[in-house]
């Protein structure tokens, strides 16, 4: 099939985060004119609002049984398989039969977890590591370690294994991520580790691109630089304009922005030409006429599955497509993260990463107090489906450590 997206040329016991805790800094800056460090309650909305929306999507219940035993999954294939042949409407879902069914409870899965890596690779930049670098070059040179340092691993994981379909590979991760890595580790380097990728489209670097945003508060432009270069390790075209729109409407939020600021930061990064540009345009238009009502948001859903979503390819994690959804949501629901996850989680098509996005967004517009106390709850916790070394990390804490380490930087320039 032909992809969509438009190319340019050229689980433990208890929550922790301390694995993260090495990379605090004992000095550093932002990058010069940063506006002041983001607040703990912004970034905290930003992790917890992106987590309630992946864990909303349903999707998240098929990443987390990659913790069940395999013969689970094939199972339900099975089942799946005894549907379509025999014509029956009961379809199977994630199944824990006699084993513990925590892994198939509400929480966060892949989007969560490689936000949780970006955050990992801000953290790893503002640390001592770096510390003799202009702090322009910190984040970059971090991000540039964090995409080796994996391929390397994989590398190793191949090397190990008597053939490399064998290989028990460190990770999970989308097509795009797994062909930049396998790019990296044959000697490619950006921009040809996303050029040269069958999904350079999708919007894997979307959801790293939301937390680098930190970085780079109240400066959509400088934020979209930074995500345009850690996108290029895995994307292009669409990708990298996905990237960019999303690091530019959340810094814009994390600098205290209002709802159309943000969105319209976002807008400034997409080219008319684009399909993704184009997309969000229509989609941000239609939303401003629901914007006011009661059920706008919900409103909306319809006339972005018949107007936005594609229903032709493979799979439904298409840049150009999940974006401008978050958009549409966040204008159409007042950037509310109440409102606008929800709405993007009936997008059923678009659903692996659409409500992650729309909800890192309005998380980030209305802080940690306005994701509610049941859903912070059940997706503050990583469950390693993914990144399998984060599992128990715990997002409140993270978003304190990102805080309080972008609040010493921004302290110690001045």
């Amino acid at each position: 099939m032909t992809p969509v997206g438009g190319r340019s040329r050229g689980a433990a016991a208890a929550p922790r985060c301390e694995h993260l805790a090495a990379a605090e800094p004992q000095s550093g800056a932002l990058a010069p004119g940063t506006d002041s460090a983001p607040g703990q309650d912004r970034v905290e909305g930003l992790l917890l609002g992106l987590a309630a929306g992946d864990a909303a999507g349903w999707p998240a219940a098929r990443h987390r049984a990659a913790r069940m035993p395999e013969w689970t999954r094939r199972l339900t294939r099975e089942l799946d398989t005894f549907a379509e042949q025999n014509a029956t409407t009961t379809l199977p879902v994630p199944i824990a039969l006699n084993q513990p069914p925590e892994p198939l409870r509400l929480g966060p899965s892949d989007d969560a977890e490689w936000a949780a890596f970006a955050a990992e690779t801000v953290l790893t930049g503002f640390g001592e590591l770096f510390a003799g670098l202009p702090a322009d070059r910190r984040t970059r040179a971090a991000v540039d370690l964090a995409w080796n340092t994996l391929a390397g691993e994989i590398a190793a994981a191949a090397d190990r294994a008597p053939e490399v379909e064998s290989a028990v590979l460190p990770l999970r991760a989308r097509i795009s991520v797994r062909a930049g890595l396998g790019n990296l580790a044959t000697g490619l380097r950006p921009p040809a580790t996303g050029h040269d990728n069958p999904h350079y489209f999708d919007d894997a670097a979307c959801v790293r691109a939301v937390v680098l945003a930190v970085v780079h508060p109240g400066r959509p432009h400088a934020a979209a630089e930074l995500a345009e270069f850690d996108a290029r390790y895995t994307q292009d075209g669409d990708g990298v304009h996905g990237a960019r729109a999303m690091a530019a409407a959340v810094a814009a939020a994390l600098g205290g922005a209002d709802t159309e600021a943000a969105v319209a930061a976002a807008l400034e990064q997409l080219p008319d030409s684009t399909e993704i540009g184009r997309n969000a345009a229509h989609a941000v238009k239609l939303a401003r006429d629901f914007a006011d009502e009661p059920a706008g948001a919900f409103a909306l859903v319809p006339l972005l599955e018949h107007q936005i979503v594609d229903h032709v390819y493979s799979y439904g994690i298409a840049a150009a497509e999940t974006v401008p959804v978050a958009l549409a949501l966040t204008v159409a629901s007042g950037g509310s993260v109440s409102a606008a996850v929800p709405a993007a989680a009936c997008l059923s098509r678009v659903a692996d990463s659409a409500p992650a996005l729309a909800g890192a967004l309005t998380g980030a517009l209305g802080g940690g107090a306005a994701v509610p106390a049941a859903w912070r709850d059940a997706c503050r916790t990583l469950a390693g489906c993914a990144l399998p070394r984060l599992a128990g990390t715990d997002l409140v804490e993270l978003a304190g450590l990102l805080a309080r380490t972008l609040a010493e930087a921004d302290h110690n320039s001045r």
